[in-house]
């Protein structure tokens, strides 16, 4: 199969385990940075255009689109949907998952484990919000953060209000969320492919760092699920509409609540804390689903 590779860095751990997946499998595999790409649309001829020449079909894309480009990255893949290739996570689900907001209210209109959160156009009465919340501590949010970068805890009623009145005051979009303290700075990140969790860590904080990201310091181990969190993992990726992707869950007094589904996981920290060939499975993923002009439509919303 000829196979493309959507990334800014072919040189992170993640891509280049991608490639060799791929070529270990008898496949070829393109590097293509979708910031360089144009988008050539045109009445039953569209191409995507590359250092100066249209790209050749492709059976399938792998789009690792950072957060920070999603809507050119989701553009420049649509015009592969267009032109019949087959998409591991397609444009709309990415999108979908990308939006802090859409994707917490899909997941609790499934049901789905999640934080209670708040979410405001113009916050001018800072307190409602976190009494709403049954006070501090509360996790406050903005919108576009990613990888932990955005995230703060505030353990006052006070500082929670402050911080909330400044991001007003400039017009951030944030989330106000409870905090779980029982997770204790711990998460559970599961990797998704094909409807299965095939592997699963316990990821760990630094001390006195309720953030549990890996790029931020934290510890990784492999664990195993209960049949809950495996339950709620699977559901998360269907309401999202991604065939790959890692769920990260909080555990609750109440059961596995769900903080974010991500549509390009690392997969370092996950295959070193597991020895899980995961990229191996999701070229073997594409292997079975890739057909001329199939996408994914499950999940939309």
């Amino acid at each position: 199969m000829k196979l493309a590779l959507l990334c800014r860095n072919p040189r992170l751990y993640s891509h280049k385990r991608l490639v060799e997946a791929a070529e270990k499998r008898g496949h070829t595999m393109d590097v293509i940075d979708h910031l360089k790409c144009l988008i050539d649309v045109a009445s039953g001829e569209p191409n995507v255009v590359y250092n100066g020449k249209p790209l050749p079909h492709y059976d399938a894309v792998i789009p690792r689109i950072g957060a920070s480009v999603t809507f050119y990255g989701t553009a420049v893949l649509r015009q592969f949907e267009v032109m019949g290739a087959y998409p591991v996570n397609e444009s709309v689900a990415i999108t979908r998952s990308r939006d802090k907001l859409r994707s917490l209210q899909l997941l609790s209109k499934r049901g789905i484990g999640l934080p209670r959160t708040i979410f405001a156009h113009k916050i001018n009465k800072p307190r409602q919000i976190v009494e709403r919340l049954g006070g501090a501590p509360v996790v406050i949010k903005l919108i576009e953060g990613t990888q932990g970068i955005g995230v703060m805890l505030s353990d006052t009623d006070r500082a929670a209000e402050s911080i909330i009145e400044a991001f007003g005051g400039v017009g951030s979009n944030i989330l106000v969320q409870e905090f779980i303290k029982e997770a204790g700075g711990e998460d559970v990140r599961c990797l998704v492919i094909g409807g299965k969790v095939v592997a699963a860590m316990l990821r760990k904080g630094e001390e006195g760092e309720f953030r549990s990201n890996l790029h931020r310091g934290g510890s990784a181990k492999s664990i195993k699920i209960t049949p809950k969190e495996r339950e709620t993992a699977v559901m998360s990726a269907k309401a999202m509409g991604l065939n790959v992707c890692g769920v990260d869950l909080l555990r609750s007094a109440r059961g596995p609540v769900v903080m974010e589904v991500n549509s390009s996981p690392g997969l370092e920290g996950i295959e070193k804390a597991t020895n899980i060939d995961v990229a191996d499975q999701i070229i073997e993923f594409i292997e079975k689903n890739a057909k001329p002009g199939k996408t994914n439509t499950r999940g939309k919303g």
